[in-house]
């Protein structure tokens, strides 16, 4: 008896375990020709996505060879000139896992640089007003309030340890619009009032 409950229990703790390891769509968006196709809220589906929050990635994960390819995808395609941006999300390209691209404004040569489970983890100063786009609102600008003094916390590729870094200035406003892309949230969600504006074509 005591071994049949057992054994129930280990399928139910099986079936609640989070899944680990790249699903066959995942892989299927990585490995096609970048750039990837960006995700826009015009699309119902594309929204669904843009809406969900992200899943971590394991260190498993973080060290395979898709999640090089899909680094390389990223920055790819936030460089391409058809997007020409400063930051993308994995939901942008369709992947709710939690990890971005950023263009490091604060670092020599400004590299483009990708960052797993990343998120903020502390604040400094006062929220100041700022413009920003989002390569998935193409079309659209407004104002939207955020730190320029900020600490975040990532799984390092390299090593695959957990890693804390002060980033400051413009770098530090792409930092919290990423992610806010990995919990569902658009810039658009939190404008100054009346700032949003449709820029000319």
């Amino acid at each position: 008896m005591k071994a049949k409950f057992l054994a129930a229990a280990l399928l139910i703790l099986a079936a609640c375990s989070p899944k680990t390891g790249w699903t066959e769509a995942e892989k299927a968006i990585i490995d096609a020709d970048t750039p990837l196709r960006v995700l826009t809220i015009y699309d119902k589906a594309d929204s669904i996505v843009l809406r969900t929050p992200c899943a971590v990635l394991s260190t498993d994960e973080i060290a395979s060879e898709e999640f090089c390819r899909l680094a390389d995808a990223l920055i790819a395609t936030v460089t391409d000139p058809s997007q020409d941006g400063v930051g993308i999300a994995a939901p942008q390209v369709g992947l709710s896992r939690r990890v971005i691209a950023v263009q490091r404004f604060d670092k020599e040569g400004e590299p483009f640089e990708v960052y797993p489970n990343v998120r903020i983890t502390a604040t400094r100063g006062e929220m100041l007003p700022g413009p920003e786009g989002c390569l998935s609102i193409p079309g659209w600008r407004g104002d939207v309030l955020r730190y320029r003094d900020v600490d975040v916390a990532y799984t390092s590729a390299k090593t695959l340890r957990d890693t804390a870094e002060r980033v400051q200035g413009y770098s530090a406003i792409i930092f919290q619009h990423e992610c806010d892309h990995l919990d569902g949230v658009l810039y658009i969600d939190k404008p100054v009032p009346g700032s949003l504006y449709q820029k000319p074509e």
